[in-house]
């Protein structure tokens, strides 16, 4: 299996490992790949691919506007992230939480996907009219490769756009906005805004029959684990694949996915140089 790995412009490619299933325990062996954009070599792996697996993470989102609230600056009121998205957190202040993330849900409706989300869509519908099969593994929550068009999707942290209730666990597609009338108006970012302390009973409520509970976004937050179900189907797919594109930023594996090891034969310069190269090969 081949993988190509393509780096955001703001990022330096690292080293990473082949994802290539050893028949036995092998010792891993790490390779440094110097950059490189050979067509030839793409297009003759490419042709002869017919299990595409796409691995996306936050830079693939960035051109479109995407906040991701990490880094120097990357605060939410006066708390990053790692603070809010939390089971602690939730538990001691769930207002706090849903105001942080209905903040984000509504940025996120007015985001649109951009050509890289449209590429790899458009890749994926043109090849399964040739029988070629193309999967997208993403760690990205805000649906911009479903807005896109790609039908073959894992998200392997969840969905801004899906709840759960910490009762029941039912799981469900959400787009209201706002999610709850207690909600409408809250969540702005700047510093010197005072929490809503919105009451438990006004947060958004579970709707199945006589449960009520409270929902929580369906999104894999700091110390929590990964759904085993979809890392079941990540490790299938990459079983499977002939082909491995790792796009955009945040190259750094977020999940550790047993057997497997990582050693890139190829790197191109920057996301867009990638996404001309797999326009042209699919010829559109």
């Amino acid at each position: 299996m081949s993988l190509f790995q393509v780096a955001s412009r703001r990022l330096v490619p690292q080293v990473s490992r082949a994802l290539k299933p050893p028949a036995k325990k092998q010792k891993l062996c790490l390779e440094m790949a110097r950059p490189s954009s050979n067509m030839a070599d793409f297009r003759e792996v490419f042709a002869k691919a017919k299990h595409i697996a796409i691995i996306t993470g936050a830079g693939v989102s960035a051109e479109s506007g995407v906040p991701t609230f990490r880094g120097a600056g990357g605060f939410w009121r006066k708390w990053q992230a790692q603070e809010l998205a939390t089971p602690g957190a939730f538990a001691r202040n769930p207002s706090r939480v849903w105001e942080f993330y209905h903040y984000r849900r509504e940025v996120m409706l007015s985001k649109h996907p951009n050509p890289a989300h449209i590429a790899i869509a458009e890749c994926e519908k043109r090849l399964s009219k040739q029988g070629r099969s193309v999967v997208v593994i993403t760690q990205n929550i805000d649906e911009l490769h479903r807005k896109a068009g790609s039908k073959h999707l894992l998200e392997i942290h969840g969905s801004l756009f899906k709840t759960r209730c910490t009762n029941c666990g039912n799981v469900t597609a959400n787009y209201k906005s706002p999610i709850c009338p207690a909600l409408a108006g809250k969540g702005a970012p700047d510093p010197d805004v005072e929490d809503a302390s919105i009451p438990v009973e006004q947060l958004p409520q579970c709707e199945e029959d006589g449960c009520n509970g409270l929902l929580r976004p369906h999104v894999v937050w700091f110390g929590e684990t990964l759904d085993p179900d979809v890392l079941t189907e990540v490790e299938k797919e990459l079983d499977m694949c002939d082909l491995c594109l790792v796009v955009a930023g945040g190259l750094s594996p977020r999940v550790a996915l047993p057997g497997y090891g990582r050693s890139p034969e190829n790197y191109f310069d920057d996301q867009f140089s990638f996404l001309k190269k797999l326009q042209s090969v699919v010829r559109w």
